[in-house]
C-alpha cells in the first residue's frame, strides 16, 4: 500500500518540464541505439553501459571502493568515447544533419529499379570481360569525407557509361565510380581501406576499399574482379560473393526501396515509425533515469542574499541615502534544481516608474525575484522597505583640482587651471548645495616634471549626477617652472 501511494505521489508531481525532458532522453537515446545496433563497435558499448549499472548498483548499495574506482574511470570516459567511438559519432551528427533535410526531393522508386537492373547488368557483363570495378551506390550517408580525388561527372546511369569508364584504357578505370540515385556523380575516386579482412583471406585492393566504406557508412559497394571475373557486394561491414545477377539486381533492389521514401514520406519519418524494440527501450531507460537522478520528492530550502536593483527611476527624481541594498530571499524545490541554479544571477527588482511620487513604502513579493521556474520563494527578509527619493535638481558648481604630493625642489608651480571650470550637476532639492564639492582625481604633483596637460576623471559625491551627455572627463593644465 506504501509503494503504491509512493507511485501515486510521484505521478502527481510529474510537470511538463520533466515530460519534456524525459522525452528529449529517449529521443537521445533512441537516436543512439538505433545507430550503434549495425556498428562492429556496438559491443564496446554495451560494456560501458553495463559498467554504468555496475556503479548504480553500488550507488545504491552504497558499496564505497567500488563506487570510487567507478568514478574515476567516469572521470575520463569522454575522452575514452571520443577516441573509441570517434568514426562512429561522426558518421551519428552526419545523420542527425541529414534528418533535417525534410524539403529533399528523391528520384521516384520506379525509375530507381531501372538503375538496379543496370547496374546489375553492367556487373554481370564486365565480369565476364575480366574488367574490375568497383561501384559505390550512395545510402542516406553522406560520403564526402570519406572519398579523395576522383572526377566530377553527374551522368545518367547507363550501361555504356558504366562500361567506358571501367575500360582498362579509361584513366580513372582503377578507382570507383559514385552513383546517387539513378546518377553518376563521380568516378576515379579511392575510398578508405578496412584493417578487418582477416576473415576473407587474400583480397584484393578493391575489395578491400569496398569493405572500408561499408565500414564507414551505409553505402552499398558492387565489385568486380578482374582476376576472378566475380561479383561481390559489400555492406554493412560485411564482403559476400553474388552467385547471380538475379541475386545481385534483387539486392540492389531492395537498397533501393529500403533508402528511397514513399510519396508523402521521408527518411527520417522512416526511421521513427521503424525501430519499435530500440523505441521501447529508450522510453524505458529514459524513465528509469528520471526516476534515478530527475524525481526527488523532497523539498530543500535554501537562503541566498541577492541585491536589490532599483528599476526605472524617474529622471527628475533620484534616491536618497542611505538605501537598501540587499535582501535576503528563501528558495524552495527539488534538490537538482538547486544544481543548475546560478546563484549571481538572482536579483530582486523594484520597479520605481510611478510609486516614487506617491509613497515610500514597498512591499517585497515573489514576483520581484528573478527565480527559475523549478524554484518557488518562500520567503522574502525584509517583507517590505523603505525608499527615500526626491526630485532632481540642476546647480552649478565650480570644479576643483584635487593635488597630492609637492613638486621636485627645482620646480615652482605657476599655475593650475581645469576646463570646464564648472559644471551643472543634478542633486536632490534636500541637498545644501554649498556643502557639495566637485573635485577631481587626485593629481601626483610628484610625478610633474615639465608643463603638462592631462586628462582627469571628476568624482562626484553621492547624491550627485550629471545631466544624461555631459562628460565626466576634465582638463587639466599643470604649469611650472625652474626656480
Amino acid at each position: 500500500m506504501n509503494s503504491f501511494n509512493s507511485i501515486l505521489t510521484m505521478l502527481k508531481s510529474i510537470r511538463i518540464q520533466d515530460i519534456l525532458d524525459v522525452t528529449i532522453i529517449a529521443l537521445m537515446i533512441f537516436a543512439t541505439l538505433t545507430w550503434f545496433k549495425t556498428r562492429a563497435s556496438r559491443f564496446v558499448l554495451i560494456g560501458i553501459t553495463l559498467l554504468g549499472g555496475v556503479y548504480l548498483a553500488a550507488r545504491f548499495f552504497q558499496l564505497y571502493l567500488t563506487t570510487i574506482v567507478l568514478q574515476g574511470f567516469f572521470a575520463i570516459l569522454l575522452f575514452v568515447l571520443v577516441v573509441i567511438f570517434q568514426e562512429d559519432l561522426r558518421g551519428f551528427f552526419e545523420r542527425l544533419a541529414m534528418l533535417g533535410n525534410i524539403g529533399k526531393k528523391f528520384e521516384p522508386l520506379s525509375g530507381l529499379k531501372g538503375t538496379a537492373e543496370i547496374i546489375a547488368q553492367t556487373a554481370v557483363t564486365l565480369a565476364k570481360k575480366r574488367f574490375g570495378a568497383l561501384i559505390v551506390v550512395q545510402g542516406t550517408d553522406p560520403l564526402e569525407r570519406h572519398i579523395n580525388g576522383g572526377t566530377d561527372l553527374d551522368g545518367v546511369v547507363s550501361e555504356s557509361l558504366l562500361e567506358s569508364l571501367f575500360d582498362p584504357h579509361s584513366i580513372g578505370h582503377d578507382g570507383a565510380v559514385i552513383i546517387e540515385g539513378n546518377r553518376v556523380t563521380k568516378f576515379g575516386c579511392h575510398l578508405p581501406l578496412s584493417v578487418n579482412t582477416s576473415k576473407y583471406g587474400n583480397i584484393g585492393l578493391r575489395h578491400t576499399a569496398a569493405l572500408g566504406l561499408s565500414e564507414r557508412s551505409d553505402a552499398m559497394c558492387v565489385v568486380v574482379s578482374e582476376e576472378r571475373g566475380t561479383i561481390s557486394l559489400a555492406h554493412q561491414e560485411n564482403l559476400s560473393v553474388v552467385p547471380n545477377a538475379a541475386s545481385l539486381h534483387e539486392t540492389l533492389e531492395q537498397f533501393y526501396i529500403r533508402n528511397t521514401p514513399g510519396e508523402k514520406s521521408h527518411p527520417a519519418l522512416k526511421w521513427f515509425r521503424g525501430n519499435n524494440v530500440e523505441k521501447v527501450i529508450a522510453v524505458v531507460m529514459a524513465c528509469f533515469l528520471w526516476v534515478a537522478f530527475g524525481y526527488q520528492k523532497e523539498i530543500v530550502r535554501r537562503d541566498y542574499v541577492i541585491p536589490i536593483e532599483y528599476k526605472n527611476v524617474p529622471k527628475t527624481w533620484q534616491i536618497d541615502e542611505p538605501q537598501v541594498t540587499e535582501a535576503k530571499v528563501i528558495l524552495q524545490g527539488p534538490e537538482q534544481a538547486f544544481h543548475l541554479l546560478d546563484e549571481r544571477s538572482l536579483k530582486l527588482s523594484l520597479d520605481l516608474s510611478s510609486d516614487i511620487e506617491k509613497k515610500r513604502e514597498f512591499i517585497l513579493n515573489k514576483d520581484m525575484v528573478n527565480a527559475p521556474s523549478n524554484l518557488s520563494v518562500a520567503d522574502i527578509i525584509p517583507a517590505k522597505i523603505h525608499v527615500y527619493a526626491s526630485k532632481s535638481i540642476t546647480w552649478t558648481f565650480p570644479v576643483t583640482v584635487r593635488t597630492e604630493n609637492s613638486l621636485a625642489q627645482h620646480l615652482a608651480l605657476q599655475r593650475i587651471s581645469v576646463t570646464p571650470s564648472r559644471i551643472r550637476a543634478l542633486i536632490s532639492s534636500r541637498a545644501n548645495a554649498e556643502q557639495i564639492r566637485i573635485e577631481t582625481e587626485p593629481i601626483d604633483l610628484q610625478k610633474i616634471y615639465f608643463t603638462t596637460i592631462l586628462d582627469t576623471k571628476i568624482v562626484l559625491p553621492a547624491g550627485v549626477s550629471l545631466p544624461e551627455g555631459t562628460s565626466s572627463v576634465a582638463s587639466v593644465t599643470i604649469k611650472v617652472k625652474k626656480k
